[in-house]
């Protein structure tokens, strides 16, 4: 994807842990740097968290904050990949909810993008009610118990926020982070 570098001055976190899914990380972090953005991986723990990538472990990604450091309001945007293992995990983790409500509260309202299992983060944070989103499919009936519309398509926008299902929706799912991201805050 050729990305004019239409970002700059905007900041980005990307929060995942150990088992995300590699290319769902890689390939938003590349596209917005090359937007000229500046982007932040932000984890639960220091040093490097490990990817995934079909069916064993990937490569590593450094984690710039830890989120006893980040706060959602030096962010323009959020970023939530998939995978299995990182959103359950994720989930768990009561500062990684706050971190991702910060986002969508009302003085915020703020661009947040998720993933295939990623928007598993967005039911555990409450911000689902009446939003058309999509993911992988497995967990579309845990979306539609937390109140979110659910369609299968390839990628959905639905005020700021960006949902798409698989790595195979990655270019349009970039298209629209940019697109997303660009626009900045969203009334609620």
């Amino acid at each position: 994807m050729n990305v004019q570098p239409v970002l700059a001055g905007k900041k980005i976190a990307i929060l995942a842990t150990d088992g995300f899914e590699f290319s769902e990380l890689t390939s938003p972090r590349d596209t917005l740097i090359a937007a000229g953005a500046t982007v932040h991986i932000i984890s639960q723990k220091d040093g490097s968290i490990r990817g995934w990538s079909g069916k064993d472990w990937a490569d590593t990604v450094a984690v710039d904050k830890t989120l006893q450091h980040a706060k959602a309001a030096d962010y323009d945007g959020l970023v939530l990949p998939g995978g299995l293992i990182n959103p359950d995990t994720l989930r768990q983790d009561e500062q990684a909810i706050r971190f991702i409500q910060a986002f969508f509260s009302d003085s915020a309202n703020k661009p947040v993008a998720a993933i295939c299992h990623g928007p598993w983060l967005l039911a555990e944070a409450g911000v689902l009610k009446g939003r058309k989103v999509t993911s992988y499919n497995s967990i579309k009936t845990d979306l539609k118990n937390a109140g979110a519309i659910w369609v299968d398509e390839q990628v959905v926008v639905d005020n700021g926020l960006v949902t798409s299902r698989t790595p195979d929706d990655l270019d349009a799912f970039n298209k629209k982070l940019l697109e997303e991201i660009r626009e900045g805050r969203h009334a609620v």
